[in-house]
């Protein structure tokens, strides 16, 4: 899929949660929802993105929501 796409969707995502709740929750929100409807290649390709880029173009909610799902992907990895 188009990096530039998931970066708009994963901005969109961040700025409806940046306001229903504090940081912390908003980010932890972002990161439940990419892993509720993003097929697994999206969140791969975003994971990957925001690694290897740092971020550019994500809001830092949706930076910070990424990084969230990261950890929890690295996670499982470890375990297997």
């Amino acid at each position: 899929m188009n990096t530039d796409l998931l970066i708009k969707m994963a901005n969109e995502i961040s700025e409806f949660f940046a306001g229903a709740s504090e940081p912390q929750q908003a980010a932890r929100d972002v990161a439940a929802h990419l892993r509720r409807y993003w097929e697994p290649r999206m969140r791969a390709q975003i994971i990957s993105y925001c690694a290897e880029r740092h971020g550019a173009g994500l809001t830092d909610l949706a930076r910070h929501g990424v990084e969230l799902l990261q950890a929890e992907s690295a996670g499982q990895g470890s375990r297997a």
